[in-house]
């Protein structure tokens, strides 16, 4: 996946092309007049209610606005998406730094909940030591059967 600046390069890119393409297009292939449904072109006629197998320029017009209008939403939104300016290189320091000392913060905290467990685990360790010993005390305190 490329970053936002180069999916913005391309996005304006494909915007230019669509551009020339429509002018292009539209100056290229205008429709001709038609009098009375004769095709000028071969002397056909077509029934009124047809449609021609070429798309119009009306057509062309309409998918070309179409293209160019979600290609300027699409940079609109990657444009929102870039940082703003107001998040200068200064201010990613002094955020770092506070990050930093908030970790530093959050480490303490994890090595002393992490010791106390460690005593608390040493702890239940004796006191099943304990238990094992005194089962087996009993055990052979018993008088054989």
């Amino acid at each position: 996946m490329a970053d936002r600046l180069t999916q913005l390069q391309e996005a304006v890119n494909q915007l230019g092309e669509y551009f020339c393409s429509s002018v292009g297009v539209l100056q290229g292939a205008p429709e001709p007049a038609q009098q009375n449904g004769e095709n000028p072109t071969d002397g056909t006629t077509r029934e009124p209610g047809s449609e021609p197998t070429v798309p119009s320029s009306a057509e062309n017009a309409a998918l070309f606005a179409s293209l160019i209008s979600r290609t300027a939403q699409d940079i609109d939104v990657l444009i929102e998406s870039l940082p703003s300016q107001a998040y200068t290189p200064k201010k990613q320091v002094e955020s770092l730094q506070r990050l930093q000392s908030e970790n530093q913060l959050a480490a303490e905290k994890l090595r002393k909940a992490v010791e106390k467990g460690e005593v608390l685990l040493e702890k239940i360790r004796e006191a099943l030591k304990e238990i094992c010993d005194s089962q087996f005390g009993i055990e052979n305190d018993t008088p054989p059967r």
